[in-house]
């Protein structure tokens, strides 16, 4: 079961990697206002499939009002931000930044939800820290606002990530998914005009299959949560360095430079440590950090769902 849940894991981000792709291609000709806004649109249909499946009659206003306004501010921003680098940067510069996620997910988690992170933990994420330093190599490489995105998505990710802990035992899965989605499609189309370029028929079936990729992706992922624990799924996110490397160099001539795979090392290794010595931590109350990784992969589809806590904990 656990090897079943593995390879599930694996063909999860194998997809979400592919659906980077996509929006990378569509970003060599599309402002990512549009990009978002129009996989938002197509993101809708499959979402009210979710609905019609639910079977919780509940309202669908949040119980808690403010927390799920904070989530649907910082899940938009973070999914712009994401998609913006992806369209902008290399695949694999944009990957080891977001990786960084899961180390500010526990830093985030010491003032919001009253962790205390022990010695181990806080040097694995200075450690992790540092090779997203690596990665970017401040004053001997150009910096760009597509590095400042991948940094501010990881960031605004995290904190989703902090608030879906906080409340998502109470709150509807549709819930934490209709608002962000809401809120992008508003956002994003009051927006749109300023940005728009037409969009012939090939880009537009594209923009569906960025939603696409990403409910297919999402399904692998819940599956793989069910067949087996976090602490061996959620490591297989850093595969999606490998798929970078390769989709990167077969349709956009890039190449993994040797700074960018020792800082890509240095954090995967922290975000490893950290899962891991928090899975031993049988008596304790925190999930492991990346229990609820929430990168990005449509606007209104986080990576890990609330609902798999429930899964995994009840």
């Amino acid at each position: 079961m656990q090897l079943k849940g593995a390879l599930f894991a694996l063909l999860a981000f194998g997809i979400f990697a592919t659906h980077d792709v996509v929006i990378k291609y569509l970003g060599g000709t599309y402002n990512a206002i549009q990009i978002i806004f129009f996989s938002v649109l197509f993101s809708f249909p499959m979402l009210t499939l979710v609905m019609i499946r639910d079977a919780r009659g509940d309202s669908l206003r949040p119980v808690h009002p403010w927390w799920t306004g904070a989530r649907t501010v910082s899940g938009a921003l973070g999914a712009a931000c994401a998609f913006y680098a992806f369209s902008v940067l290399p695949l694999t510069q944009v990957y080891p930044i977001l990786f960084a996620m899961p180390l500010l997910v526990t830093l985030l988690a010491i003032p919001m939800l009253g962790e205390r992170v022990g010695l181990h933990r806080a040097a694995a994420i200075v450690v992790g820290l540092a090779g997203v330093l690596v990665v970017l190599r401040p004053g001997s490489a150009d910096l760009t606002l597509g590095h400042a995105a991948a940094l501010a998505g990881a960031v605004f990710s995290a904190l989703s990530s902090i608030i879906m802990r906080k409340i998502g035992r109470a709150e509807r899965t549709v819930v934490l998914q209709l608002y962000p989605l809401l809120v992008n499609f508003v956002v994003m189309g009051a927006a749109l005009p300023f940005v728009y370029v037409p969009v012939n028929i090939v880009d537009l079936g594209a923009s569906a299959v960025v939603a696409l990729l990403a409910l297919i992706a999402m399904t692998c992922l819940v599956t793989a949560y069910r067949l087996a624990p976090a602490v061996i799924v959620a490591p297989m996110q850093y595969s999606q360095i490998i798929w970078a490397s390769l989709f990167g160099a077969i349709f956009f001539d890039e190449s993994l430079d040797r700074m960018t795979m020792l800082g890509t090392g240095i954090i995967i290794a922290s975000g490893l440590y950290i899962v891991l010595r928090e899975d031993r931590r049988k008596g304790s109350s925190q999930q492991p950090v990346l229990r609820t990784r929430t990168r990005p992969a449509t606007p209104s589809t986080p990576r890990i769902a609330s609902f798999l806590h429930k899964s995994n904990d009840d």
